[in-house]
C-alpha cells in the first residue's frame, strides 16, 4: 500500500513547507491542496520542496493544472467537479492525472476517462467533513473487482482503520488532519507508514 500525505490549507507556506520535508522520506507522495493560496505562494512553496530535497515524482498538484505545468510536477489530482479527466489527460498526456470521487459509479467514469488513480471518500468520519455521514469502505472493495485504476482511501483513517483499508484491498490511504495537525509530523507519520507495510 501506498501513503498519501494531502496539505490541509492551515499553515503559512514556511510552516507548511517545515512539515512537508520533515515527512517526505516516509510518505510516497504529498498532496499540494491548498485552495487559499495564491498561484505565486504555490509556486513559493515548490520551488523550496524541491530545493529542499522533495522529489517531483512525490508531489501532486491538486485542481491547479498551470502551477503543475509551470513546475514541471507530473502528477495532477482533480476535484470530482473540476477539470475534466479526459480533457486532461487528452492535452496533457505525459501527465499522472487522478480524482476525488465519492460513489463507485464516479469511480468507473473516471477510468473511462482514463484516470491513472482514484481517491475515494470519506471513508470514516471526519471533522473535515461535519456533519456528512460517512461511505465506508465497502464499495472499495466493489471498486477493486470491477475496475483496474489504482483506488486510495481518504477520509477519518487512524491506525486502528488501516486493517480494514487492507481488508479491503485498497491500494493506499492519504492522510490529512492525522499528519498536518500533529506536533511531530514525522512521528505519526512513520507509524502510518509501517502500518501499512503489514500484509493484511
Amino acid at each position: 500500500m501506498k501513503l498519501i500525505a494531502v496539505t490541509d490549507n492551515r499553515h503559512t507556506i514556511e510552516a507548511l513547507a517545515e512539515k512537508i520535508i520533515a515527512i517526505k522520506d516516509v510518505v510516497d507522495f504529498i498532496q499540494i491542496r491548498e485552495k487559499s493560496k495564491s498561484v505565486r505562494e504555490l509556486l513559493t512553496l515548490i520551488e523550496y520542496l524541491l530545493n529542499n530535497g522533495v522529489k517531483k515524482e512525490k508531489i501532486m498538484i491538486n485542481d491547479r493544472l498551470d502551477v503543475a505545468l509551470m513546475m514541471g510536477i507530473p502528477t495532477v489530482h482533480l476535484p470530482e467537479c473540476g477539470l475534466p479527466v479526459q480533457m486532461v489527460k487528452q492535452r496533457y498526456p505525459h501527465l499522472r492525472v487522478g480524482c476525488s470521487v465519492h460513489s463507485f459509479k464516479k469511480a468507473q467514469e473516471a477510468e473511462a476517462n482514463g484516470a491513472d488513480y482514484i481517491l475515494y471518500g470519506h471513508c470514516f468520519q471526519t471533522n473535515s467533513k461535519p456533519g456528512l455521514p460517512p461511505n465506508g469502505v465497502e464499495p472499495i472493495l466493489h471498486m477493486k473487482n470491477e475496475l483496474n485504476t489504482p483506488i486510495y482511501a481518504i477520509g477519518g483513517i487512524s491506525l486502528k482503520t488501516i486493517p480494514s483499508i487492507q481488508a479491503v484491498d485498497a491500494d493506499g490511504v492519504a492522510l490529512m488532519s492525522s499528519i498536518f495537525k500533529a506536533d511531530e509530523p514525522y512521528s505519526i507519520t512513520k507509524k502510518f507508514f509501517e502500518a501499512i507495510q503489514h500484509e493484511k
